[in-house]
Parts: structure tokens; sequence; C-alpha cells
């Protein structure tokens, strides 16, 4: 058994602690381990629980990276897994923080999913395929891809995506239009049927005739 002489803040990150044992320092905690542990100087741990401590707290330090991560938009599972294993956290901490983000409703690829395919609709439309293949390359399920997109309209997202390209500049001849458009439509994942369609449907709305 060793015993806590010292609790001491770190001098770079205040929200952790070095621990001493029995004179000297032996590991840093996060303050959140620390209280919830109860831990105090004079206590006694043995080397079990001192093991049980240090991968507590690399769990606690894997989900603030994780939260960090969330912060700037949701993600799928696999993306925080990825993220995780790219910060250098071994692969039962990450299983463990993963366990924990779901428990925490933060971490559901479904909702992943949909909130995926309705900002791009909003921002960025782009087609059927093209969205299930970004969700599929962010390790999103097949089952739960099919589901999603089922109701994405290609005509219509290619429509209102056509309307944000044109309001910048339309060319004054049909062909540089038809041109201009269709390679932008094509990288947004859309056919040629649906491209055909809508670039005459923008070009006579403008009050023109094709040529």
């Amino acid at each position: 058994m060793s015993k806590i002489t010292d609790l001491r803040t770190g001098k770079r990150r205040n929200k952790r602690l070095n621990i001493f044992l029995d004179g000297s320092f032996a590991f840093s905690l996060g303050a959140e381990v620390v209280a919830k542990e109860n831990l105090q100087v004079g206590q006694e741990l043995s080397s079990n629980r001192i093991e049980s401590l240090t991968g507590d707290d690399e769990v606690q330090r894997c989900l603030e990276a994780a939260y960090r991560y969330l912060g700037y938009r949701p993600r799928s599972e696999f993306e925080i897994r990825e993220r995780m294993q790219r910060r250098g956290f071994a692969s039962e901490t990450i299983d463990a923080a993963i366990t924990r983000l779901k428990e925490q409703a933060l971490l559901d690829d479904e909702a992943f999913a949909q909130f995926w395919k309705e900002n791009r609709e909003s921002f960025r439309p782009r087609s059927r395929w093209l969205t299930g293949l970004e969700l599929k390359r962010m390790g999103v399920v097949n089952n739960v891809i099919e589901q999603v997109v089922a109701g994405i309209d290609d005509e219509e997202n290619a429509y209102r995506a056509a309307l944000q390209k044109t309001r910048l500049c339309t060319p004054a001849d049909y062909q540089s239009f038809r041109r201009r458009l269709g390679d932008y439509l094509r990288r947004r994942g859309f056919n040629y049927e649906v491209i055909s369609h809508t670039v005459e449907r923008i070009w006579q709305e403008r009050g023109n005739s094709s040529g």
C-alpha cells in the first residue's frame, strides 16, 4: 500500500492535481476524478486502486477531448473513434468514452446522419448518391444511410444548388451557361438527366430560350 502525502495543483493546468505517494510524485489526475473519488492526504492506495484511478483519469481525458471535438459539430462514432486514436488513446479507453457519450445522448449515428442530410440540403445541396457516400465515408452503416437519404429529392436539390450558383453570375450564352452549371452540378453528384432538366429550367426562368 502507498500513502497519499500531498495533492498539489499542477503548474501548467490547474484542472489537474499531482499526486504524491510516500513523499514522491507518483502521477497526476484530473480534478474531477480526485473529487469524485474523494482522494485525501493520508489515504492509502493499493496498486489495483492506483491502476483503476489512472484508468478512470484516462477515460476522462478522452471524454474531454471528445467534447471539444463535438463542440464544432455533431460527429459519427467513426469520426470520434478515429480522432481519439490519432490523439493516442488506447482502444479500451476510447470504447469506455464512447459508451459514456452514448449514455449522455451526445453520440447517435442515426441522429448524426439526419443532421448531415439536413445541413447539406440547407447550405450545400447535393445528390442522394453523394450524400450517402459522404455518410459512408464517416462510418455510418448502410441501413441508416438508406433510411436517411430515401427522402432526398434530387430534382429539388439540384434546382436549389443551381439557384445558389447562378445568383453569382449567369453567362451570356447558353452553351457557356450549360457547361459551367452542368460541371457544378456534376461535382455535387447529380446525374445527366437531372442536370439537363435543371439547366434548362434555370435558363428558361431567366427569360431565355435554349440554342
